[in-house]
């Protein structure tokens, strides 16, 4: 398996429990979760990238559009993602959200970037879709913990949120990979694109976030999920788009929903029937035809050029965080 599939394996794992966790803070919103996590864990992304994002800033400021179009998708989709959860139970709106965003993805590296898709990739992801679809059939409202219960009440509305979330999930995916592409490294990608997202959702959080810091377990929840799956699992991610293309990482990240619906059913308990355990076959059936059948992202001729900053020279390449020459 390609080093970048096995980064987005592990980042899809850490990713795969963030509904457990948030369902252990029920007294905090869906908002305030979901802006806190992917705010705070966007911040920890710059700050950590700052060095780096200096390196490169006139590359950055260069692509601005689609830096910017990422991050305001990175702002939506923890909003779309956690309310999703809340409505539609953990393991629907998880499989909704992430199950709908290979496809959105390879739509839009189709539609704009004319990438061609082999056959294996489709079928791995006629896998990956249809153990989502088996996933969420097999929900049982009536069988399931709390946070699956509240979804009876809204389930139309759930489900459209995690199509919502789907969508922006792939959106900035692809805009932080063509970035990587045009001759630029994962960490200041990353850390700009979340960096902005960050800031944009810290209104978010300032407007509901006051449930937080009334009970140490809902600052130990948020803690932990703006850094071991937002900030570690993006870092991940990055290191991962920067070499394969945006529609495989989004199809191999379709374990994060076989992972939360396995880690909901033992800590939650909610109730799995034979559907859902055949989602779980079909879905790791779809990882491994996807991983043999990875092709590397292709890159820009901007790669292994000489970028003049001021004072600096360095040669860029899409896989490393290059320090000044």
């Amino acid at each position: 398996m390609p080093s970048g599939m096995v980064f987005v394996l592990v980042a899809a794992l850490l990713w795969g429990t963030t509904g457990t966790a948030a369902a252990m803070a029920p007294g905090v919103g869906p908002l305030a979760i979901g802006a806190a996590a992917m705010g705070l864990g966007g911040l920890l992304q710059a700050a950590a990238s700052s060095r780096v994002m200096a390196i490169h800033r006139g590359a950055l400021t260069a692509q601005w559009r689609t830096v910017m179009l990422s991050a305001g998708a990175v702002a939506v989709f923890p909003l779309a993602f956690y309310s999703s959860m809340r409505l539609a139970g953990v393991a629907a709106g998880t499989v909704v959200s992430i199950g709908s965003a290979p496809p959105a993805a390879a739509v839009i590296e189709r539609i704009v970037d004319h990438q061609p898709l082999s056959r294996r990739w489709a079928v791995g992801t006629t896998f990956g879709v249809s153990g989502v679809l088996a996933l969420a059939l097999a929900t049982d409202p009536g069988r399931s913990g709390a946070a699956t219960t509240t979804a009876a009440a809204h389930p139309v509305l759930g489900i459209a949120l995690g199509l919502l979330a789907g969508f922006t999930y792939a959106l900035y995916s692809w805009g932080a990979a063509r970035t990587m592409r045009r001759g630029l490294p994962s960490r200041p990608v990353m850390g700009a694109v979340f960096g902005l997202g960050g800031l944009l959702l810290l209104p978010v959080l300032a407007l509901t976030g006051a449930p937080i810091i009334t009970s140490g377990s809902h600052l130990a929840v948020v803690a932990y999920l703006a850094i071991v799956p937002m900030f570690l699992g993006y870092v991940l991610f990055g290191r991962g788009l920067a070499t394969v293309t945006a529609s495989t990482a989004t199809t191999v990240s379709l374990l994060e929903p076989a992972a939360a619906t396995l880690i909901a059913v033992m800590v939650l308990r909610e109730h799995l029937p034979s559907m859902g355990w055949l989602g779980l076959g079909l879905l790791f059936a779809s990882l491994v035809i996807t991983a043999t059948s990875s092709r590397p992202a292709a890159t820009s001729p901007l790669v292994n050029r000489q970028i003049v900053v001021p004072g600096r020279a360095m040669c860029v390449t899409p896989n490393a965080d290059v320090e000044p020459a």
